[in-house]
């Protein structure tokens, strides 16, 4: 599918975001985990949350829709109840990395794999990682990437990480405290910070004891379970990144509704980056009100939301002067190299941007629409329809159908906004 975007010279009205897909999977996830029958509520439907939901299936956990973005899930308590030892992830890295540590507490081989792009995402620190702590692991093409095999159990003990993701983290702080034996992290190249603040604030909510020394050292006490629980998802900041960057582009009075200001998403931080470059934002509790805004470019350090990236890099098109996004050299391991891609899909609008080693320069630049490659990557595609907003004539976007991965009526949110866009085959 291609999505058609047409340039427009505003938007306008009020919207909501959908539900967080990280909180979502890690909901699934430590429910699943939990002694008991868990409900969540407000989940997001998307095909990464499909994707965790079937993943906790196969390890034992008993799961009920019990009405619309709500479920009630009955955990394994710690010990998976294999169904299925062949896990299939689709394209999500996220259920890919934290489901890895929770395979390795059976005491059966099991398979994760996923799509073409998830293939080439590395898993090798996170492999390590596992196998320090007792499992048997291996990438079965020998590459540092999935397909790979996991066997457990794991047993514990020290082992240090390289953090090149936050999820290879956030997967060992789910599951290490359901350890015999007390874990001992030592945290090497730490980034996304506040994605292992998510995992660390679910940790505090079901009551596990760790200590964490400043991201360096982190120290996990064994023998402790997850209690079932109930919780409600918040709203995505990583959604909203597209509808407030858009906002501060074209919009009028454009309200958000429905984010948490307190939440520990990495993607918040867009506020700040937007504010920076002169946006005009007003928060009033959970409504942020976005307009129009003169911006200018700055200099961005993005290695606390490799997601944001692309969003960005339209924003460095739009505004005056010169934008630099540095300090992210993660985000070319995420869907596809985003570093990358948005190189060479903005070059095609006439972008003057010059890819580096860890981000991008971008100048001001007259975008005109044109084919382009959405690298079946939904953060790629939403940004790449931005730029087609403010671009003159016709943009295409390829691989469209992508966007169903985290935020499904993206469409639908922004043609009610007075965004003229259509999916054509």
């Amino acid at each position: 599918m291609k999505l058609v975007v047409e340039n427009i010279k505003e938007i306008k009205g009020e919207t909501n975001v959908p539900s967080s897909k990280s909180h979502t999977i890690r909901g699934f996830i430590f429910a699943s985990l939990a002694e008991g029958e868990s409900t969540l509520k407000n989940t997001l439907e998307s095909e990464d949350t499909k994707a965790a939901l079937n993943a906790c299936r196969s390890l034992g956990a008993e799961i009920i829709r019990t009405g619309e973005e709500e479920y009630e899930i009955t955990g394994f308590n710690g010990h998976p109840n294999v169904k299925n030892t062949k896990i299939n992830t689709l394209n999500s890295g996220t259920t890919t990395n934290l489901i890895s540590s929770v395979a390795a507490l059976a005491n059966r081989k099991i398979i994760i794999d996923g799509d073409d792009s998830i293939r080439k995402r590395p898993i090798q620190p996170l492999l390590v990682a596992l196998k320090n702590l007792g499992a048997e692991v291996r990438s079965i093409n020998k590459n540092g990437c999935p397909p790979i095999e996991i066997k457990g159990r794991l047993t514990g003990g020290k082992t240090k990480l390289d953090c090149k993701s936050s999820q290879y983290l956030s997967s060992l702080l789910i599951t290490c405290p359901l350890l015999d034996q007390n874990t001992e992290i030592e945290i090497l190249n730490v980034c996304e910070i506040p994605y292992i603040e998510m995992t660390l604030r679910w940790l505090d909510e079901l009551g596990i004891n760790y200590e964490n020394k400043d991201y360096v050292n982190i120290l996990i006490y064994g023998n402790q379970k997850y209690s079932a629980f109930q919780k409600t998802m918040p709203s995505d900041w990583s959604s909203a990144t597209f509808l407030l960057v858009a906002a501060s582009m074209i919009g009028k009075q454009v309200v958000i509704e429905g984010l948490d200001m307190n939440d520990t998403q990495a993607d918040k931080l867009v506020l700040n980056y937007l504010k920076e470059m002169g946006a005009k934002i007003k928060i009033d509790e959970q409504k942020i009100t976005v307009n129009r805004s003169q911006l200018y470019g700055c200099e961005l350090d993005l290695n606390n939301t490799p997601d944001a990236l692309p969003s960005i890099a339209i924003l460095g098109c739009f505004a005056e002067g010169k934008t630099v996004i540095k300090n992210v050299a993660h985000a070319r391991i995420k869907e596809t190299d985003r570093i990358k891609a948005m190189t060479m899909e903005l070059s095609k609008m006439g972008a003057e941007v010059h890819e580096t080693d860890d981000g991008m320069i971008l100048e001001q630049s007259e975008l005109k629409g044109t084919k382009l490659n959405g690298y079946n990557d939904h953060r790629i595609v939403m940004a790449l329809s931005l730029a087609g907003l403010i671009a003159e004539g016709r943009t295409e976007i390829n691989t469209a159908e992508a966007i169903k991965v985290t935020f499904p009526n993206y469409i639908e949110v922004m043609n009610n906004l007075g965004a003229n866009m259509r999916m054509e085959v």
